[in-house]
């Protein structure tokens, strides 16, 4: 059975959606974390996120959409956080900032935007324990999935077996109960507005698994 990471960066009211999720048997609160400079918009600062706890007990799942992850990893780190995911096409030194994260005691993720190819992630491998496949371009929720995504995370699934490593696949973006069936080599699927735009989130979360 898959896991599901519920996302609010569609909600229009945060404290009360984040309530709602806490209800559900969602895995995670995918927090998306935009700067406006490694994609066009911004979401609010980490002075507001850093409440999230108050709303729900549920591990986080940080995506960090920004220019300079290593200023971001040490908040993030401060919250109740298992994953924190920033994007491989940042021009940071990579490792020395999967290292960062994983000194932390957190779980580390890359994520790779739809026209990355996938093998730009081989040498980074071993430090990982999540890749985040982008199927829509990253920066705004609600958007549609990525038809050429299908034969991405297949091609993902086959690099990470054949290197043994025990890396969880997770797919973002257009997540709904008819393209997650485009998604059966993920471990994890992150959904947005799917669920938050919905009247039941337990019964859109429950159509995903």
């Amino acid at each position: 059975m898959k896991k599901i990471s519920v996302s609010f960066l569609s909600s229009k009211n945060v404290p009360m959606d984040l309530r709602k999720i806490d209800e559900t048997d969602a895995d995670y609160v995918h927090v998306d974390v935009m700067d406006g400079k490694f994609v066009s918009n911004k979401t609010m600062p980490f002075s507001e996120m850093r409440h999230i706890h108050k709303y729900t007990s549920k591990r986080l799942e940080v995506h960090l959409m920004v220019k300079e992850p290593s200023k971001f990893i040490p908040l993030y780190a401060e919250l109740n956080t298992e994953y924190i995911i920033f994007h491989i096409e940042t021009e940071e030194d990579i490792i020395k900032n999967l290292e960062m994260i994983k000194s932390y005691s957190i779980k580390t993720g890359l994520a790779i935007n739809p026209e990355t190819p996938i093998k730009e992630l081989i040498p980074y491998l071993p430090y990982l324990d999540e890749v985040l496949v982008m199927s829509v371009v990253p920066g705004a929720g609600g958007q549609s999935f990525i038809m050429e995504s299908v034969e991405r995370i297949k091609e993902l699934r086959a690099l990470i077996d054949s290197y043994k490593f025990p890396i969880m696949i997770n797919v973002d973006g257009g997540i709904n109960n008819n393209t997650k069936d485009y998604c059966r080599e993920a471990d994890i699927l992150a959904a947005g507005s799917y669920v938050v735009l919905a009247a039941d989130f337990q019964e859109k979360i429950s159509s995903l698994r």
